[in-house]
């Protein structure tokens, strides 16, 4: 296998991959075929809502190719979905902007423990502490967790 040339992490929505400057940016210098990755990774997320942020992790090699994965959305996507909200609060801690419920919280974190490996160790209720903290600073309540504020 050839050497590693480099890393990129990307935001892309599912689907939507075409050659822009935000990933021109990214691969170009890596040496990585830019209309290569946009129809295997538009062929790989094709059954997912068009509307989902998805993260990649890519390595590039010295021979050009490369490999990638794709990880779960950011967590500030699912809690804005799960509110029900385009964006967060401009003041967090001084006003709250939504809600969402503590059933929400944990099937996010699970979501994210299934789909990024990272996480996949970590107990789910330190992942649902983590993204009930994510909420709060988005200025979005979470209502109904005990102990979960």
């Amino acid at each position: 296998m050839a050497a590693i040339k480099g890393t990129a992490r990307l935001l892309v929505l599912a689907g939507g991959a075409k050659p822009s400057p935000a990933i021109g940016q990214a691969l170009g210098p890596l040496g990585v075929n830019m209309m290569e990755f946009c129809k295997d990774f538009n062929a790989r997320t094709a059954a997912l809502k068009p509307s989902a942020l998805m993260r990649v992790r890519l390595t590039a090699f010295d021979d050009r190719s490369f490999r990638y994965a794709l990880l779960a959305p950011p967590t500030s996507w699912f809690l804005k979905r799960a509110a029900g909200v385009a964006k967060g609060a401009s003041a967090p801690g001084k006003e709250t902007i939504a809600s969402v419920s503590a059933k929400a919280v944990y099937e996010i974190a699970r979501v994210k423990q299934r789909h990024d490996p990272a996480l996949a160790e970590i107990p789910l209720e330190s992942l649902a502490r983590s993204i009930v903290a994510s909420a709060r600073s988005m200025g979005i309540r979470v209502e109904g967790g005990s102990g979960m504020q």
